[in-house]
């Protein structure tokens, strides 16, 4: 045995294994990774910042050129009439004489859609197009040549641009009312008047209006010229800002006036219900997002007076802003905004990984060389404890290795021999030893087939307390003779569970004329979902039978209600859902879930998303904030289609979506059937369509068709 002085005595001199391995291989690596990596990164950083500070400048002074040169015409054809009315071509008393010189004019200027005058007698007359760009709409004349307030009368026009017959009449028209009128009265002077939606065609318009005053300086009338402003927005949709990024103008107070994404709207609604839809409530997240980083580092974006840069973060990705005011001395003041994803630009970052990768194998390359040649030294003597190692698994026991001058092999050496020792003195007690296991061994094993017949036990109770779930979740679903009492509405419905206990509901109840359609889908699969999707129904039934009809009220109660219910139960589970009450011939829609799907009779599709309608159930205590609700007329042959996410996101075997697109086309072919066969032939498509790839989601289908 060794005595703890000699052990001291013998370290000197040797070298730890790690030191030697370990410490050469980092330092040569680390100061030529370290070094590459800094130096590729500080400049890719440097090339994106420039290249998209040269993209955000020449977008927008592009965009800025190009919109003055469409907003220069209205003021210039304004001025132009006005040089006429000087010179005695154009007359405040005989407005019908403007009528051809006017057509020659809108002939001359295509970015302008008509071109009017008024006298301050209520006099009006215009020539043109209220929404040019639409290539479908016929040129007219419309004037209103009664002193006072009369019909302002609509001619078509033949291509000469004389009036052919009459197309409309608008009563009791009083031009000196109309914005365009009051804006230079209120002035004094040019001025634009506000963008306004042309309810006819769902379209952004905006009028020049020059007004023109006697020698007494009395307002004798005005002239004025209306400009359509989706030219603009075109011109914006052939811009492209690297591979994702956004263009848009907006007012003041954030509403859009045009946008280079092409499924964002500007409006929002039918009719006179119609209302402009601002960049910060828009469904982009990139153009919400990035109204609110201006919003917050500006308060109000009339403040920005000069071109502001700068960045921020969405979903973890830098995205960069540029915001120019563009303005004029009518009164114009819009905003253009460019906005630019970082991620678009990080091919430069990549190909510099692509240099650090290649110096990263030379440096390797040159360590490897370093460390066969330290391995080398460190083998020799490994290699006689390997050979001994041999010797002693084949029965020869008495095995002495020499030391060495590397401590850790000198201690592996000590515990070599030490090791040899004590297998010569274990032969000795190992029958002993091999009894005292097996006892061990059998006491294991009978806890073993304990524990798994405790098993088995458990797996029969819970599986039968799921069978039992599943079977209420059946037996609460609307029957088919319910849905067939309801007068008015084919309805159909369709629930499968992906595992024993599914997540997914529906529900269609009818009281007093109003029917009450709910679908929802709950986060997960199993005991918790189940039990969850009950409790959702038995509240929707409940709120139901008290006959709440206020959406607010009604989701408002059922999440506080399911809220309290996850709370006790400890548990993570909230769930999707959209409430549609239909009465009258309207639907109502109202909270979160995947988009809606309204089918007109011929089948034309429209699909309205609900991400704006209300909240998650069961996030949070209070979302009445959140809720809003949108109607939907229903003639006969419409209807409706509700979905969970289990359809379009299922997979075949290929690992394709389904996907909205083909739901919608299944539907659309087959609207002419019944529900029941709508609702089978987009089944059967589906199923169809993942063979035999197992089913990951549940899935529900709801078809409801208004009767003729």
């Amino acid at each position: 045995m060794v005595s703890e002085k000699s052990a001291i005595v013998s370290r000197s001199g040797k070298f730890r294994l790690r030191n030697v391995l370990v410490v050469p291989f980092v330092l040569q690596i680390l100061a030529a990774v370290g070094c590459v990596g800094y130096l590729s990164y500080r400049n890719g950083e440097q090339i994106v910042n420039d290249i998209v500070n040269q993209l955000r400048q020449e977008v927008s002074g592009r965009v800025y050129e190009r919109v003055q040169t469409y907003l220069e015409d209205p003021p210039l054809v304004n001025q132009i009439n006005y040089d006429a009315l000087r010179l005695g071509v154009l007359n405040f008393d005989d407005l019908e004489q403007a009528r051809p010189y006017f057509w020659k004019q809108v002939l001359q200027f295509n970015s302008i859609g008509y071109a009017g005058i008024a006298n301050e007698k209520g006099q009006y007359l215009r020539v043109g197009w209220v929404n040019r760009l639409v290539g479908l709409e016929q040129p007219q004349l419309a004037q209103q040549l009664i002193p006072g307030s009369g019909d302002l009368i609509f001619y078509n026009l033949d291509a000469d641009g004389n009036p052919t017959k009459i197309d409309k009449t608008t009563p009791n028209y009083d031009v000196r009312t109309r914005p365009f009128y009051r804006v230079v009265v209120e002035k004094k002077q040019a001025a634009w008047s506000e963008v306004y939606i042309n309810f006819g065609y769902g379209t952004l318009q905006i009028n020049a209006s020059l007004p023109y005053y006697d020698a007494k300086g009395q307002l004798i009338g005005l002239l004025t010229c209306q400009m359509g402003l989706d030219q603009i927005r075109h011109f914006l949709q052939t811009l492209r800002v690297g591979n994702s990024g956004q263009v848009f103008i907006i007012e003041p107070q954030g509403e859009l006036i045009a946008t280079s994404v092409k499924e964002q709207p500007l409006s929002v609604g039918t009719g006179k219900d119609t209302k402009r839809i601002k960049a910060q409530e828009s469904s982009n997240p990139l153009m919400r997002q990035s109204v609110f980083e201006l919003l917050d580092r500006f308060k109000r974006l009339e403040d920005i007076h000069q071109t502001v840069q700068l960045d921020f973060k969405l979903n973890g990705e830098r995205q960069f802003i540029q915001v120019s005011p563009l303005t004029d001395k009518y009164g114009l003041n819009w905003l253009i905004v460019v906005v630019v994803p970082e991620a678009d630009f990080m091919a430069q970052i990549y190909a510099n990984s692509r240099h650090t990768i290649l110096l990263c194998i030379v440096a390797l390359v040159v360590s490897v060389g370093v460390g066969i040649f330290t391995a080398s030294w460190i083998t020799r003597p490994l290699n006689q404890i390997a050979q001994a190692s041999q010797y002693l698994a084949g029965g020869a026991l008495n095995q002495n290795v020499d030391s060495s001058r590397i401590w850790e092999i000198e201690t592996l050496t000590n515990s070599f021999n030490s090791m040899a020792r004590q297998q010569q003195e274990s032969f000795e007690t190992l029958e002993d030893k091999v009894k005292e296991r097996t006892s061990e061994l059998a006491t294991a094993t009978k806890q073993i087939a304990a524990l798994n017949q405790r098993l088995k036990a458990e797996n029969l109770r819970m599986s039968s307390e799921l069978d039992m779930l599943k079977q209420m979740q059946q037996l609460i679903l609307p029957k088919p003779a319910e849905l067939a009492a309801i007068e008015d509405l084919d309805i159909a419905g369709f629930m499968e569970p992906a595992s024993e206990v599914g997540g997914d509901y529906y529900d269609v109840l009818c009281t007093n004329g109003v029917v009450t359609i709910c679908i929802g889908d709950v986060t997960g699969h199993g005991l918790e979902s189940g039990i969850l999707m009950v409790m959702t129904q038995a509240a929707v039934r409940t709120l139901q039978e008290m006959q709440e009809s206020n959406p607010v009220r009604f989701l408002d109660t059922l999440n506080r209600t399911l809220y309290k219910n996850v709370q006790r139960m400890n548990s993570d589970k909230n769930m999707t859902l959209a409430l549609l009450n239909y009465a009258d011939r309207t639907i109502s829609i109202s909270g979160q879930h995947e988009e809606t799907i309204v089918v007109r009779k011929g089948g034309q599709i429209q699909r309205i998303d609900t991400i704006n309608l209300g909240f998650p159930l069961g996030l949070d205590e209070d979302i009445s904030d959140w809720i809003s609700h949108v109607l939907v007329d229903l003639e006969p042959g419409d209807g409706v289609v509700l979905y969970t996410d289990g359809i379009p996101e299922a997979r075949n075997i290929h690992k394709n979506f389904y996907g909205m697109g083909r739901l919608c086309e299944v539907v659309s072919q087959n609207w002419h059937l019944s529900a029941e066969q709508i609702k089978e032939a987009a089944i059967d498509d589906w199923r169809q369509f993942i063979g035999e790839q197992k089913v990951f989601d549940d899935i529900t289908l709801l078809v409801i068709k208004k009767t003729d």
